[in-house]
């Protein structure tokens, strides 16, 4: 099969069971797979160079810095951006392969819709599939902003566009590991919203769990899910909550210190 002008790069760490898939889906049609280790003490770099990935060490700098410098080591102008729980489907690997037949992508960026799937679940719905980040992009007229938290895509010059193909994100490994990550990400994003002045007051504090649910189980269509729709939204409220609950221990803690 001939390999596209395209480079994909991965952040990782601590990934060996899950990183096989995502540079398996991807490694037999695309020019390179990076894959940008900040420090893993399992076998993430020995599993990712046995698949024939190039791996790098980075120290943990936040999420945008660390897909900056992933993006920075590319040597194509076109790169798709993955994390390592994810995985390009069949679909997706044909329309992105089709894209650069004839005189190449349309566009200078791509959305791609993403299907949540856990551990409890055989398959997703692609009625859940309500997030569209951009992650397919020439590098000149687009690139991940460095925020440490919220690692995006800003678009600076040219037109956008919007693929069909589902990439496939297994995030959480368990419940337990669901909770371990929120943990995680909940206390740097406080520490990001008491650093721009934000302070939850008691009436968010109520209302923004309940809305929560509601958003993920009806907007975001997790009741297509049945039972497990209904686990999948009270963990996106508990998310949601906690992140507040955080930046008020820390409002509190800075008054009294």
């Amino acid at each position: 099969m001939k390999h596209l002008p395209l480079s994909v790069f991965i952040i990782a760490q601590n990934e060996a069971d899950r990183i096989p898939l995502c540079i398996q889906a991807v490694r037999d049609w695309v020019d390179e797979v990076i894959v940008v280790d900040s420090g893993s003490t399992d076998d993430t770099p020995a599993v990712s160079e046995a698949l024939r990935a190039r791996v790098l060490f980075h120290a943990w700098a936040g999420y945008g810095p660390q897909k900056c410098f992933a993006e920075a080591q590319c040597r194509n102008d076109w790169v798709l951006n993955l994390d390592a729980d994810e995985e390009v489907s069949a679909e997706l690997a044909a329309e992105i392969q089709d894209l650069f037949q004839g005189a190449g992508p349309e566009v200078v960026a791509y959305r791609i819709p993403v299907l949540p799937l856990y551990p409890f679940q055989n398959k997703g719905h692609p009625w859940t599939a309500f997030h569209h980040p951009v992650r397919l992009y020439r590098r000149d007229c687009a690139g991940f902003k460095a925020e440490r938290v919220h690692d995006s895509v800003r678009v600076h010059q040219g037109q956008i566009g919007d693929l069909r193909g589902l990439l496939i994100h297994r995030s959480f490994r368990s419940l337990s590991h669901h909770i371990d990550k929120v943990n995680s990400y909940s206390s740097a994003q406080a520490e990001v919203l008491l650093a721009k002045g934000r302070r939850p007051s008691l009436l968010a504090l109520l209302l923004i769990p309940l809305l929560a649910f509601f958003k993920q189980y009806l907007l975001r269509r997790e009741f297509v899910n049945g039972v497990d729709g209904i686990v999948v939204s009270h963990m996106y409220a508990f998310q949601r909550f906690i992140r507040l609950a955080k930046l008020r221990e820390l409002h509190r803690l800075r008054k009294k210190g």
